[in-house]
Formats: structure tokens, sequence, C-alpha cells
């Protein structure tokens, strides 16, 4: 579905709460969670999902209104109004061909607001990513970059919310750099709340080179632990969820490729996880 075919209507007013750069100190990038609540109007989500966000365009090439959309990054919140947490990077663009610099309209507006501001919003839009009703169930979490946030909330739902979780929980985050890393650094490191856990474990892919166009180095972040991981993608009670930008998509595809000893062979495993509800992917 392109971003084209997401309605903007409803529309909602939010109230900008909290807003806090979340990246470690020294990082080059700015990466904001933004807590939002909406003005006394029922707004039902679930994790995996996520909200669009409405700014007035300029007018240039059609554009009135410049529409992106953000994932959730935390449960639902119990209160007198809905409140819904995202995550946004502040993105600029290096036209290729003509080397001028174009400001990402929504992540700069979003970036820049402060407690008290409105926003326009819409949605939920998306395929949540459920939690299986079996506690015995394995899940695989895979993000890049921002892609983290809606496991942020899924991780705090399985063992805040439900509790008692016996299934392997295994998230797999990749980033270009340490810096990059969002809710894993000395600022925010949200997922230590889950260390204790028994059945939890985080693990980092990094670009084994500090150049931001290097790839993610998810086979070495993988080595001591692929028999493993293709042994939970063998057993018919694992749940795979996929969430950051589109290269992750073929970044895995030819990692497992390598793990099955064929594409093909890899190709149908994948379809099969599909088929079943068993691998989902959030990719933007």
């Amino acid at each position: 579905m392109r971003l084209e075919d997401y309605p903007t209507e409803p529309r909602y007013t939010a109230r900008v709460l909290r807003t806090e750069d979340i990246t470690e100190d020294g990082s080059d990038t700015e990466v904001r969670e933004i807590v939002l609540e909406l003005e006394k109007q029922k707004f039902d989500f679930e994790v995996g999902q996520s909200i669009g966000v409405l700014v007035k365009g300029s007018g240039d090439f059609g554009r009135s209104v410049h529409h992106r959309l953000y994932t959730v990054a935390d449960t639902p919140m119990t209160s007198a109004n809905p409140e819904v947490t995202i995550v946004v990077r502040r993105c600029n663009y290096i036209d290729d061909y003509s080397g001028e610099e174009f400001i990402g309209v929504n992540s700069n507006y979003l970036c820049d607001r402060r407690p008290g501001d409105e926003i326009t919003i819409t949605g939920p839009f998306g395929m949540p990513f459920t939690v299986p009703t079996d506690k015995n169930a394995n899940l695989l979490l895979i993000g890049l970059g921002t892609g983290i946030a809606p496991f942020r909330a899924l991780v705090k739902h399985i063992y805040r919310d439900i509790g008692n979780w016996k299934g392997k929980v295994r998230l797999l985050y990749g980033a270009h750099s340490g810096l990059e890393l969002l809710y894993m650094n000395n600022k925010r490191d949200d997922f230590t709340n889950y260390y204790d856990e028994e059945t939890f474990e985080a693990f980092k892919a990094l670009s084994p080179r500090p150049n931001w166009a290097d790839p993610i180095a998810w086979d070495f972040a993988i080595e001591d632990r692929a028999d493993e991981i293709w042994k939970m993608l063998e057993d018919e009670h694992t749940y795979v969820y996929v969430a950051g930008q589109r290269p992750i998509r073929d970044a895995l595809d030819k990692l497992f490729g390598e793990m099955a000893e064929s594409d093909a062979v890899w190709a149908k495993k994948k379809a099969d996880l599909i088929e079943q509800g068993r691998w989902v992917e959030l990719v933007y």
C-alpha cells in the first residue's frame, strides 16, 4: 500500500506533552521521542500500528498537505485522554544530481515542536504485531533504526502487561554505530528493564566501519547465534516481526538465504511463514 493510499480523514488534534532527544551524546543525528495527548477523543490502537501526521505544505507540486506515518512506540495509556508515543528522526536529503539539500518536512516539523504545541494526526493504520495467545511461543524481533519503536512497546506489553512469558524473545537491533542505537544507550536504556527476564535477550548489529553508507553487519551479529535462530525459524511456535527501512528486507533475505544454504529454500520457508501469519513486516 502506497503512502498516498492512506486516508487523511478523520483528523484528530493532539497536543505535545513531552519531547526528548533519545540519541547518545555525541551523535550527529537527532531522534526524538514525542508523547502526544489527544483532546478528549477515543483513539484505539494496538502495538505495531502507526499514526499519520499531517503538516501543511507550501502547495508546490500540488501538495497542500504532507502526510507521513510514524509507528507507535508505547502501549496504550489508560488516562483521561488517549496518549500516543512516536519516535521521529530529523531527516534532510541531498539530491543525487543537483547536490541540493532538501528538508524532511514532517520530521523537522515534529522535531521542532515543544510541549503545548498542537499537531494534526490520522489513523491508526497497519497490521498490529499481535502477541500469540500461547505464552510458550517464541518471538524473533528484528529492527533497524527507528524500527525499534514498535518493539519497545511489544516487549513492554509482553513482560509488564501479560507476564510469565515462557517462550524465547530475541531482539536483533541494527544501527550504523553505537551512537545510533535507540533505547540502548547511556541516555535511554529502556530494554535493561527486561535483562533479568530469563526468556529475553537483545543483541546488536552495527556497521563494521563508521561510514553511514556502509551496510549493517547482520551476519557478524548472529554468527554465534545462527543455530539457535534457525532452530527458532524451524519451530512452528515461532513468530518473526521485522520493522525498519525497506533495505532491511533485502539484507535479511540475503542473511537467511545463506543460513538456509539456498536462496530458493529460504524463499519457500519465508513464504510459508508469511502464509501462516508467522512473519510480519513493517517496512517504510
